[in-house]
């Protein structure tokens, strides 16, 4: 079941790495933040690996190579080979290649990853906007050292009227110390500086679903991520279901409040959800209920009621009385209270 209309969140008797053949993992904020492997993902991952489960790494991060990405996995604990790693730098250098001639010389605004994309699809990135005959700029996050230089470089030749990629625009990126800056921010300065748009390639967009599915050849994928922006709107465009993990950007209270593209299929604290099937949400009363707890819309908020038990089956509970009060919009009602009883 996909994500188009909504209200509740599913059920799965099955346990969901036996119910889907093919993980569609992002990595920031699921598998790891700062470099460091986020509590239970490698022992899950392990675990859904052994059982058939099949694992591909897909991340809007377009600064590493596929090798190195999975050279990192490997040093967490995770196998990992390069081919199961796709990232947006590899669908923006797709998108790229199909728009400009054979060897085409791309303008590089961000790190390695871009570079390797590109030599991979038959173009040649380069350093300088004077260079002649430019056909393109491409933009990904560089890290945190990119030199301001290089914003200005793009400018120049997007001024100039060269064509403009980014690789994704997501806002932020969950680091060891919090959240930081990612390549959308980047992507405004630019974008301030010349008036222009870019074409855009990664997550929620169709290139990179279409890259991620010519190099999986996943039959029956769930997507799993922490960005409703990203991972679970892409998910939805896609039209394959979606797991988010509590364990980056989005919080319960974004949850809450998703819209119907942001809306996941299922919920879960950690990667441990792969292994486990998920709980039904059904109507109780005026309310939902699931495991020991009951919410519902009330005049002053969403209300929770109950034993307790899990956490997340409150919130569970919370999004389907949020999301059916909510309709094709946006939840508006307080959850201040509720959320607190949960401790998310």
């Amino acid at each position: 079941m996909t994500g188009q209309s909504r209200t509740i969140p599913a059920a799965s008797e099955r346990s969901l790495h036996q119910a889907y053949d093919t993980a569609l993992l992002d990595l920031d904020g699921v598998v790891y933040a700062g470099g460091q492997a986020i509590a239970h993902a490698v022992e899950s991952l392990a675990a859904a690996r052994a059982d058939g489960m099949h694992l591909a790494y897909v991340t809007n991060n377009a600064l590493r190579t596929p090798e190195s990405v999975a050279e990192h996995l490997g040093e967490l604990g995770i196998p990992t080979e390069a081919s199961e790693v796709i990232t947006s730098a590899q669908a923006v250098a797709r998108l790229i290649a199909d728009q400009v001639e054979p060897g085409s010389k791309v303008l590089v605004i961000g790190g390695e990853g871009l570079r390797v994309a590109l030599r991979e699809r038959g173009l040649v990135p380069v350093e300088s906007a004077d260079e002649e005959g430019l056909a393109a700029v491409v933009q990904g996050y560089g890290g945190p050292d990119l030199a301001w230089g290089r914003f200005a470089e793009a400018a120049y030749a997007i001024n100039r009227g060269v064509p403009w990629y980014a690789s994704n625009t997501d806002l932020t990126i969950p680091g060891a110390r919090g959240i930081a800056p990612g390549n959308g921010a980047a992507v405004e300065v630019v974008r301030i500086a010349t008036g222009a748009e870019p074409q855009v390639a990664g997550k929620p967009l169709p290139p990179m679903h279409r890259e991620t599915v010519l190099r999986t050849g996943a039959k029956r994928p769930l997507v799993v991520g922490d960005r409703l922006d990203t991972d679970i709107e892409g998910a939805f465009h896609g039209e394959v279901d979606s797991l988010l993990v509590l364990t980056g950007v989005t919080d319960a209270e974004q949850l809450l409040r998703a819209e119907p593209r942001h809306r996941p299929t299922y919920v879960d604290r950690d990667l441990r959800g792969l292994l486990t099937g998920q709980p039904e949400v059904e109507p109780a009363g005026d309310g939902f209920r699931c495991g020991g707890w009951t919410a519902a819309a009330g005049e002053d908020g969403l209300e929770l009621r109950g034993e307790g038990g899990d956490p997340v089956d409150g919130l569970r509970a919370l999004c389907a009385a949020a999301w059916s009060q909510a309709g094709e919009g946006s939840c508006s009602l307080d959850a201040d209270k509720a959320l607190a009883r949960l401790g998310l």
